[in-house]
């Protein structure tokens, strides 16, 4: 599919156009109909590859330390750093469903990503002034001996502020830059199906070789030289992901809106008109009638109950109907393919809730301990998460280049595994992850206390940061898995015109994921905490319990995976149509 910014090639507002349809379905930035080897393919994707790059050094220049700056210039506790971090990260994901229905519906994905890169660069501006500010810094408010009123009212009012903006704009890029992506392969070409398959994975590759570098040089930048400088690059960077991005123009194929108008309001209809003739059984003759028009899908008999929407005013026996037009069978089943997606969401939602310990408690770990290299040097504790990247660059071209390859001569499927089988192992992975987690705390906790350390929380444990190494190792290979094929899932299975809300259903299973773990920590730390002991998140992390945190989400995770494989034997995947 192509996406076009216009209705008419004389528009003067191109490339910001409307979006229309051309019979070869290949369109320029001006909606002309064009050759499809002069656009899309690989030549276009590298400049969206491009904007990825510098997207996520910008996002995880922020995000990766967020923590430290909530427990440090911001002088949070860490429950309530850690319920923070978790609520932005959690609006952040949510808002992309926002940004993605924008753009399938109003905007395009073209113009949606260039309004959010700016809204993108106005947050990042915001967030670098609140750091940079005489007036606004708390270890000016310091010298100058103000009592209590440090951090200034002022400077967190504009630093949340201007975090949600970021949450914001990311809610419009994320979705629609990856699924632009994906739209420089067209699917009914089984070559280039194949590459989009291959997209996913170097897409991801490109994601974490980003937050790589920002893990590696802005955390150490932010933690030992200048939080205003550290929140300044980022900014910058996005300058220079919205530059990459124009310079691609000509180069993109645009997708376009079918003359049926939003799936997203035909899916609406088919619900509205099911629950109006919810008491109503379609006959058999209008169901075999629309079959004889309309292609049924493979999974046709699933959701039967939707087939009401194909009743008319005059098939309802009461006639209350008549201000609701009856569906054809394939908006039916559009509606169906997005309800089958609904238990494969719910069930990822465990896998979810796992994912932010990684830029959290993973982190104050690390600060307790020996992260010493050298007689001078110290890692900073955020930059633990490169591990987590480091690891997903590596393990992609094995995974692309050796384990499809393999699989393949047993599956004879084109992608080797199927992609709920991807995502299954991953969740698989996040499991024995936590594990891991639990048990290296368990020997962070007992090497405190053989040292005296128990009641001295800002000491150094006598033991290497090196242990943690292995559970960041897990998450990473486990994302190549889960976080990968939970895009392609998504991207592929929903109705062509969807695929930017598809991609943001996908990221909204880690919102929904992030507000539970807040509520999770919030009730445990409730439950744990009183007058005469520590709760399992006690600032003091030699007095707190986090392993007992760790074998609960381990649990937590076991239990997801099980019910996540009985509704993945049940799933049917959607035909691709073929050219």
């Amino acid at each position: 599919m192509a996406e076009s910014a216009t209705a008419s090639v004389s528009d003067e507002r191109a490339p910001l156009l409307r979006e229309t349809e051309t019979v070869e379905g290949v369109v320029d930035y001006k909606g002309r109909p064009v050759n499809r080897s002069m656009t899309g393919g690989w030549r276009s994707a590298a400049f969206i590859i491009g904007v990825e790059i510098a997207e996520r050094f910008a996002f995880y220049g922020i995000s990766s330390n967020l923590i430290t700056y909530l427990t440090g210039p911001l002088r949070q506790s860490t429950v309530t750093a850690a319920e923070n971090v978790n609520a932005w990260f959690g609006a952040s994901s949510m808002l992309l469903l926002f940004g993605a229905f924008v753009a399938d519906a109003f905007l395009g994905r073209y113009r949606t990503i260039l309004f959010a890169s700016l809204l993108y660069i106005l947050g990042l501006g915001l967030l670098t002034l609140s750091a940079v500010l005489p007036s606004l810094n708390p270890s000016n408010c310091q010298d100058n001996n103000i009592s209590r009123s440090c951090p200034p009212d002022l400077q967190v009012i504009i630093f949340f502020c201007s975090l949600y903006l970021v949450a914001l704009a990311q809610g419009g890029h994320k979705p629609c830059v990856q699924a632009f992506g994906a739209d420089q392969f067209d699917a009914r070409d089984p070559k280039e199906c194949k590459s989009r398959s291959s997209f996913f994975n170097w897409w991801y590759f490109s994601f974490n070789a980003g937050s790589l570098v920002s893990l590696t040089i802005l955390n150490y930048i932010q933690d030992n030289m200048n939080w205003g400088l550290g929140f300044g690059i980022p900014c910058v960077s996005m300058v220079c992901a919205l530059v990459v991005f124009l310079l691609g123009t000509k180069n993109y194929r645009y997708s376009f809106k079918d003359d049926n108008g939003s799936p997203i309001t035909r899916i609406t209809h088919v619900f509205l008109v099911t629950a109006k003739n919810w008491r109503t059984t379609p006959s058999a003759s209008i169901v075999e009638e629309e079959a004889g028009e309309t292609h049924l899908s493979h999974g046709a008999c699933q959701y039967r109950f939707l087939d009401k929407a194909l009743i008319t005013a005059v098939d309802s026996p009461d006639g209350l109907n008549k201000d609701l037009k009856a569906c054809s069978i394939s908006e039916v089943e559009e509606a169906k393919a997005v309800l089958r997606l609904v238990p494969i969401w719910s069930t990822c939602l465990v896998y979810a809730i796992v994912f932010p310990q990684s830029s959290t408690f993973f982190i104050k770990q690390g600060a307790t301990m020996d992260r010493s290299i050298g007689s001078s040097f110290k890692i900073p504790a955020a930059s633990l998460q490169s591990f987590i990247g480091l690891s997903i660059v590596l393990f992609v071209p094995v995974y692309d280049c050796v384990i499809v390859p393999i699989s393949k001569v047993f599956t004879r499927k084109p992608s080797g595994i199927t992609m709920l089988q991807r995502i299954g192992t991953g969740m698989l992975l996040s499991m024995i992850s936590m594990v891991v987690a639990a048990l290296v705390e368990k020997e962070r906790l007992k090497t405190a206390m053989l040292s005296g350390l128990v009641d001295i929380p800002e000491a150094m444990v006598p033991m290497s940061v090196w242990w943690l190494v292995p559970q960041f190792i897990l998450f990473g290979v486990a994302d190549v898995f889960t976080m990968v094929g939970l895009q392609e899932f998504f991207y592929s299975q929903v109705p062509d015109g969807m695929r930017s809300v598809g991609l943001s259903l996908y990221l909204s299973i880690f919102g929904i994921g992030s507000f539970l773990s807040s509520f999770l920590i919030s009730v445990i730390e409730k439950v744990t905490s009183g007058s005469a002991q520590d709760s399992w998140f006690s600032n003091n992390l030699n007095r707190a319990h986090l392993d007992y945190f760790y074998w609960l989400l381990a649990g937590l995770s076991a239990l997801g995976l099980v019910v996540y494989l009985y509704v993945a034997r049940g799933y049917v995947y959607k035909r691709e149509r073929t050219i």
